[in-house]
């Protein structure tokens, strides 16, 4: 008997049916696993249903009002003037989209786990032993079901502050965005991180006024510096105010609005009030104890590099574990955990090489190692930064905003990271990715042909920069 035919006869649980769930209950079942798979919410988790997919679906709608707006500059006008008309988003139809596409995304992850043989369960998992997990259903039936393996792939929510709870109408928290049927006359975002940035970006291009507030010095605080002064300075072009060293106390209901107080005592007032204040991982209800599963003190649960537990064949994926909070992270955890689990060649997961993207407009995107870390010593690297309004394609879209990034390990000349500020730039940073992964030299990264013209032509550009003449 093969090894897969012994796996098939046990079972693997996979709690969650996010990213880190889905795709690793996609693999087990093409390699010949009985995989069942524990999903309350819906198929596709968090990142479907209310955060990845409706977020950059309504960023795209901001994206498009952007593009519009600033269309004067391409020499397009309207036949009422010289500049174009103001435009207005409805924010009930961009939401009906939005969770529209949403549904049907997790329509079509749904149809792909039962073609390959995944059972689903509406419901939810709990830990009893390493081996028994209990169920209840969405029709409230409960019951045991045997193991030989689980995947924990429960993902995480919005972090709340006592003072400040979301009450889904005019304190919100970004899963409840997406109800909102007119665009908020003045939004003020408490959080510079990823999500407030790319909330604050998309609400600023519908029409809000917005109001940012930081508890750093600057957006973004944990990204590539570069990036986060590009960023502020198309904030403030665009009228995006930034509170910068700012810490929300709290967030109130008044008469026409919201009013958040600072911890210095200064308060704003404005129409509504995001909280994007960071997660908390959905474990504390999952029996972890039962099973001998190790958390660390945030809650996250511990995991090495091929995604394994503290807990014999018990592993976990995605933003539970507090590794990355990316859904191609998550994907990657639970496709390397069911190689690792069946025998299949596997490799550890190296974070290093894993390539994000901010959705900001305009966008940011990273892969490898950052500067800050060749600056403080830790990496020996040359760095070339070529801004985008010197290349043609750029000039030709009008963009004025952007630059890119190619750093190279000093002496060998290897691609270790790079950075790409502008449109589209989690398309552009992909070649990027393929050197840093594949320890391309900047010379064979500049020997490859480009189109021309074309923005990946400054990567090509940096790359050249980087040569280093044979001694």
């Amino acid at each position: 008997m093969s090894s897969q035919d012994s796996f098939a006869a046990h079972r693997l649980l996979v709690i969650g049916g996010g990213p880190g769930g889905y795709e690793a209950a996609l693999v087990a079942a093409n390699l010949g696993a009985d995989v069942t798979l524990i999903e309350r919410q819906g198929v596709g988790g968090s990142a479907v249903i209310t955060d990845v997919v409706p977020s950059k679906t309504l960023i795209a709608s901001a994206d498009t009002m952007n593009r519009f707006t600033e269309a004067a500059a391409l020499g397009i006008k309207t036949t009422q003037g010289d500049e174009l008309v103001e435009l207005e988003a409805s924010l009930k139809k961009v939401n009906e989209r939005l969770v529209s596409l949403a549904e049907q995304q997790s329509k079509d992850i749904r149809r792909s786990l039962e073609r390959a043989g995944v059972k689903v369960i509406d419901g939810t998992g709990r830990l009893l032993s390493a081996s028994t997990v209990e169920v209840t259903d969405r029709e409230g039936l409960t019951y045991e079901l045997e193991n030989r393996a689980v995947l924990l792939a429960v993902g995480a929510h919005p972090r709340e502050l006592e003072t400040a709870k979301p009450d889904g109408e005019r304190i919100l928290n970004w899963t409840q965005l997406y109800h909102l049927q007119s665009v908020p006359e003045h939004l003020i975002v408490v959080g510079s991180g990823v999500t407030g940035a790319e909330f604050a970006s998309a609400y600023r291009g519908l029409g809000s006024r917005v109001t940012l507030v930081s508890s750093r010095d600057r957006v973004l605080p944990g990204e590539d510096e570069d990036a986060s002064q590009v960023l502020e300075d198309v904030f403030e072009r665009r009228g995006l105010t930034v509170m910068p060293r700012s810490r929300a106390q709290a967030v109130e209901r008044s008469d026409e609005g919201v009013i958040v107080t600072l911890n210095d005592g200064r308060k704003v007032s404005g129409s509504h009030c995001l909280m994007a204040v960071g997660s908390i991982p959905n474990t504390a209800e999952l029996g972890l104890e039962n099973a001998g599963v190790e958390v660390s003190e945030s809650g996250h649960i511990m995991v090495d590099g091929v995604s394994r537990t503290s807990a014999p064949n018990i592993y976990a994926a995605g933003d539970c574990t507090g590794v990355l909070p990316l859904a191609s992270v998550a994907a990657m955890q639970g496709r390397i955990a069911i190689a690792h689990l069946m025998g299949d060649s596997v490799s550890p997961l190296k974070t290093h090489r894993v390539a994000s993207n901010i959705f900001t407009s305009p966008e940011i995107a990273t892969v490898g190692v950052a500067e800050a870390d060749i600056q403080s010593g830790k990496y020996q690297a040359d760095t070339v930064m070529l801004s985008l309004t010197t290349n043609a394609r750029a000039k030709m879209m009008a963009v004025t905003e952007g630059f890119v990034k190619i750093f190279a390990r000093k002496g060998s000349g290897t691609v270790i990271g790079g950075v790409v500020v502008g449109p589209r730039a989690s398309e552009l940073i992909f070649p990027v990715s393929l050197a840093v992964n594949n320890k391309m030299s900047v010379d064979d990264f500049a020997d490859t042909f480009t189109v021309y013209p074309s923005l990946t032509g400054s990567l090509s550009e940096a790359a050249r920069r980087l040569h280093v003449m044979p001694s």
